[in-house]
This record gives structure tokens, sequence and C-alpha cells, in this order.
């Protein structure tokens, strides 16, 4: 079996364009933007003002990947005594959206970007977040610049928030970052972004921090315009450009509270029945959890290259269930902790694909500035826990139903072929029933058996349904 024989022929690309465009509108999106948004999109792009602080001289560079327009973020890293101080320019959307006005609405009907394979319904009209408002390479910018002091040891010392004018010199993907860093090439910012990602690291295991190492499934596009289905695993300098954003966030979080408003990303600890759960999955697939090893530390001990540890992981996600946002003005919440990253934290280095990130941007400003959060934010604050929730679940929902075609047009041809695999899931109501993850192409799809499924094991499967217009796939358990 080879991924070329498993995809979808550029010939038969567009039909699949317009099964996408058909999910968008059956779940209630809307690709386009109306014309009022447009054109008041277009009017701002060409009468924003530039902040009077100017920081172009900041050799700033943007991680994204390839081919991005929709540029939030650029960086730069520099030395400071025994530590570092990161430079991090967030896109100034607040410049470009006037309150209440038609942009802004559309926003906040939005609340954030969908993506799919070979377009993107934006959270703003194109002129804004693919032009005016991104942080393209060689063109000045307004930006929401985070200057974070750290110690030795990648510790925060002190943060600063400011608007500024700034110019990216460079715009990279994480593939070519990594090999810059691997041969000791490029700017020096790339090697301290490893130096201060990595002392990151080591802090976020110091608090108890936990990510989860699952194999990313993904929609590849060739040269040749076909699609295929792949699992892509990340390079390390995705997990260091990611320590940078964690950073800033902690950071943004920690400004808020302190001043008792703003916007918080939390997520409750895990609980001792969902625990003892995963330690009995644990036991189920063979993989030892010493007595007295925490949480976070037995999920560092495991191995996304083994199909047992990555059943152990699908069974991990369970705890992430339950982040949301949590709003409040004139006293901190009760809990503000997002459990994952063991410490309060805040989206806010999206702002062109994420509402809330807006918001945050302009709370920090005015802490970091000792003057008033404006009223247009406070006014707006209580609403967004519940505009997020809700487009939250409609991106996931939307995500999921591409995948669901993709995976079904991938295989339409090949009902009653055998594929290798591993199971893992299986339904704790129906032990026969469960989640398969083959090999080649990389879908993950539900399986049947005549018997308790064998969870972690690699097996060999029949595929039994292939509908692209149901957009279901199923396979069997080989005898």
């Amino acid at each position: 079996m080879t991924r070329a024989y498993y995809s979808v022929d550029s010939a038969a690309v567009p039909a699949l364009e317009g099964r996408i465009d058909a999910i968008a509108e059956e779940l209630g999106v809307d690709a386009e933007f109306p014309p009022e948004v447009l054109a008041e999109a277009a009017a701002s792009a060409e009468q924003v003002e530039l902040p009077d602080l100017d920081r172009t001289d900041l050799p700033l560079l943007t991680i994204d990947p390839p081919g991005a327009r929709d540029l939030d973020q650029a960086m730069f890293i520099e030395r400071s005594g025994d530590g570092w101080t990161v430079h991090y320019a967030i896109a100034d959307v607040a410049s470009y959206v006037a309150p209440g006005g038609a942009v802004d609405r559309e926003a906040h009907r939005r609340g954030q970007t969908l993506y799919a394979p070979s377009r993107r319904i934006p959270l703003h009209p194109p002129a804004l977040s693919e032009d005016a408002a991104s942080l393209l390479p060689d063109v000045v910018r307004p930006a929401v610049l985070w200057s974070i002091d750290l110690d030795a040891e990648g510790g925060q010392r002190d943060v600063r928030v400011e608007r500024a004018r700034v110019r990216s010199t460079a715009q990279l993907d994480y593939e070519g970052v990594q090999g810059q860093v691997d041969a000791g090439t490029g700017p020096e910012t790339l090697a301290l972004l490893r130096a201060v990602g990595e002392r990151r690291q080591a802090l976020e295991v110091e608090r108890g921090g936990v990510s989860l190492p699952l194999p990313t499934q993904e929609i590849e596009r060739s040269d040749d315009g076909s699609w295929s289905l792949t699992f892509r695993k990340p390079v390390a300098s995705e997990g260091w450009n990611e320590q940078i954003s964690l950073l800033t966030g902690m950071a943004a979080a920690g400004l808020m509270l302190e001043a008792e408003v703003g916007l918080v990303r939390t997520l409750p600890p895990a609980d001792e029945r969902g625990l003892r759960r995963l330690r009995r999955a644990a036991r189920g697939l063979g993989i030892a959890w010493p007595e007295g090893t925490s949480y976070p530390e037995f999920v560092r001990t495991l191995d996304p290259a083994l199909p047992r540890h990555v059943a152990m992981l699908e069974a991990c996600t369970g705890l992430l269930r339950g982040a949301g946002y949590v709003a409040f003005d004139g006293a901190a919440p009760e809990y503000a902790e997002h459990s994952a990253i063991a410490a309060p934290y805040a989206h806010a280095t999206a702002p062109l694909r994420r509402l809330a990130d807006r918001y945050v941007s302009e709370v920090c400003l005015a802490v970091s500035a000792g003057t008033e959060v404006p009223t247009w934010v406070r006014s707006g604050l209580p609403d967004l826990p519940e505009v997020m929730a809700g487009t939250g679940r409609l991106a996931s929902s939307f995500d999921r139903a591409v995948l669901d075609l993709v995976e079904a047009v991938v295989l339409a041809g090949a009902v009653g072929q055998t594929f290798t695999g591993a199971v893992i899931d299986a339904d704790d109501r129906d032990e026969t029933r469960g989640t398969v993850l083959l090999d080649d192409p990389a879908v993950e799809a539900p399986v049947e058996g005549t018997a308790p499924l064998p969870l972690g094991d690699a097996v060999t499967v029949v595929l039994e349904r292939a509908d692209p217009d149901a957009r279901a796939v199923r396979f069997r358990l080989a005898p």
C-alpha cells in the first residue's frame, strides 16, 4: 500500500472542495462577508494610524506553516544579563476594528477562523487578516509589543506591553527553522529560541504541566494538486515556538489577575475518578504506571511511536475536556488556572484568528500603562465566554466533518480491502466496538469485532464502508 494510491486525485479536488462548502453551509457558516463588512475593512486598512513608538529596529521574524498569510506573531530574542528578553509583536487588530462597527459585529458572530485544506473561513476580511493587519515581512505594521524579561532559568522577571510600529524581517516555517538551528546557521535569535524554549519546557515539567504528544492527522496537498491524509510528528522548533506563546499567555493572565479585570482560559484539575479510569486503562494496556508517579510524569514516559502508547494518549485526552473562558471585572475568579499548563493562562497571541485575544491585548495594554481599560472592552468581556464556547464547538464540528469527508473520499474505492493499524479506543459499554488508527493512510475510524477488541494491539482490519455522502467510514476486525 502506498500513500499515492490512497489519495484524492487533483481532478477530483474541485468536487471535494464543493462538498466542504456544503459542510460549511450545513453548519450555518457564511464563508462570504457582507458588503458593508468588506467596505469597512478596506477603509480601515487605508486609514490606520501607526503608533508613535518606533521599534522597527527590532529584527523580528515570523514562524508559521508554509504559505500562511494571517501572521499574528513576530519574535526577536536577545540576551539580557544572565537571561534574555523576548520581544513578541502581536498583530494590533484593534487599530483596524472600530468597536461596535460592521467588522466588529461580524467578528463576534464568527468568533474564530475556520480552516479547510485549500481555504480558510477567516474571522476578519482578508483585506485585514491576510494583508493590512498581518505581520507580513518587509512592511511596517502597528503591533502590540510584549517585552518579557527572563532570568537565567527562563523564569519571568518583568513584562511590558505597549503599542509600537514594527517590521518583520523574515517569514520562516518550522522545518526551515529546525534545519537552520541543527546546522548552526541563521540569525542568533533562532539559537536563542532553542535555549529559551528548552528552559521553558523544563519549567513546565517542574510546574507539573502536561502536553499529549499525539500524532497530528492532517490533509496534505501535494505539488501536483492531489490531497492525501498523513500523520505529522512535530519538529522540536514547534515546541520552542509554542513555549513563547505560552509564556506570553501566562504573562497576560498575571497582569489581568493582578488588576482584577480580564479573560483567562481555564481547565479544571483531573478528578480522582478520571485518574482511576486512566490507571485501569494503563493496566489493561500493559503499561507501567508506578505508584507515586504523577499523571504528568506518567505522560512523559509515553512514546507516540508505539501503538499501545498511542491508545493510552487517546485515553488521556478525556482529562483535557472542560476547558473554557472565565471573564472577570472587580475581583479575580475563584479558580483561574489551566491545569494542563499548571498556571494561570490567557489566549493573547492570535487576534487575527481568535476574537478573545483582541480583548486580552487591550486589557494588558491598559494595565501595563496604568490607564483605564477601555469601556468597550469592559462591557464586552461578560459575553465572551459564551461566544467563544459556541464558536469553539462550531470549529470542532467543522474540522471533524472535513476530516470525515476526506477519509471517506480517500477510501471510497477500497471497500473490502484489508489494512493494518492499531486499536486505540474501546467502547466502555460494548467492548466489541471501538476506534482503529490505520498505519496508511492516516485514518482514524470506527471498528467492530465479534469479541472484545484488543486495545492497543496491532490488528488487521477490513474496510466495510466508505460513504462520502454520509461522511462515514467503518472497519471490521479481520478473522
